[in-house]
């Protein structure tokens, strides 16, 4: 196992040894493919929606990286992340196409922005997912409990088949965790998997709560990966950590494995999030692999100059 020693670390403090972090594990940067860019009024309503109530009945959400977009994009430059994402997703129809707008316009303007697109079952969505992939996206996001909807749902075939055909990564919030949802959990996706086995899925927080069944998917069919955003932090293992039986898994997994953190959403400090990955690494190799090498292939990301 890797050095489990946790840093103390201050907001002034963290950038250093965010980079250092890297640095010990042998890599040039991170690359972060869960982190959040919207729309303002869009991110204004999800922190609200965190501030009051949250996903989780009876316990406390705060935002630890609350600031302006600029201010935000500055802090993952500051702490060395080579790539990271916008990860955007609509709760009704009519309003994927609108957040693709931007997050075309915002990976423009943002050089380290892997390009972000998403979709929802409606008919519209047979035209904007190609031309999402036209105008440059590397990967989508869907989130099957935020946008309530049934991934094999027909209206979405088309877009399946287009992804598939097309190769583009979709990170997929679709465990049951932090919150249930009608149509989360490893079922629909096995499903979904069976009909279209080439499909390149990202399951987001490694399908946190059912870890298990999401590995098991993930060593059946060769294009789904897990991120680990969320998992194996303390604020995940009070209500959701990795079955003792499930732990195996991460070493055989371990080529299919990105880090994610869920910026700037989160109620504690990036650093624990890496820290949290290395505490369960195997070895040196594993944890190089899952912050920072892993996504370097798969998006084809140029390696940083020294």
């Amino acid at each position: 196992m890797c050095d489990d020693t946790t840093r103390t670390v201050s907001s002034a403090d963290e950038p250093q040894q965010v980079r250092q972090f890297a640095a010990e594990a042998g890599v040039p940067a991170i690359i972060d493919v869960h982190t959040h860019f919207m729309p303002r009024q869009v991110m204004d309503k999800v922190w609200a929606y965190f501030d009051s109530a949250g996903p989780l009945v009876g316990r406390e959400w705060p935002i630890t990286y609350r600031a302006d977009e600029a201010q935000r994009v500055q802090t993952l430059r500051d702490f060395g992340v080579a790539a990271f994402t916008s990860m955007v997703y609509p709760h009704k129809p009519g309003m994927a196409a609108w957040l693709n707008a931007w997050a075309t316009e915002f990976a423009a303007a943002t050089p380290e922005c892997l390009h972000t697109a998403t979709f929802y079952p409606e008919e519209s969505a047979r035209d904007y997912v190609p031309a999402s992939i036209a105008a440059g996206a590397r990967v989508f996001k869907s989130h099957i409990q935020v946008g309530d909807y049934q991934p094999n749902d027909p209206l979405l075939d088309v877009v399946w088949g287009t992804i598939e055909d097309a190769q583009v990564p979709v990170v997929i919030h679709c465990g049951s965790g932090p919150a249930p949802g009608r149509y989360t959990g490893p079922e629909p996706i096995h499903t979904l998997l069976q009909r279209f086995p080439r499909l390149p899925l990202i399951v987001a927080h490694m399908g946190m709560p059912e870890y298990a069944e999401f590995f098991a998917l993930a060593e059946e069919y060769e294009n789904v990966r897990l991120d680990t955003t969320m998992a194996f932090t303390d604020f995940a293992n009070e209500g959701a950590p990795i079955p003792e039986e499930a732990a195996p898994a991460l070493s055989r997994l371990g080529h299919k494995i990105l880090f994610g953190s869920d910026f700037p959403n989160i109620p504690y400090r990036y650093l624990h999030a890496l820290e949290a990955v290395q505490r369960v690494a195997p070895d040196d190799d594993w944890l190089a692999a899952v912050i920072y090498r892993n996504a370097q292939a798969l998006f084809e990301i140029t390696e940083p100059a020294a």
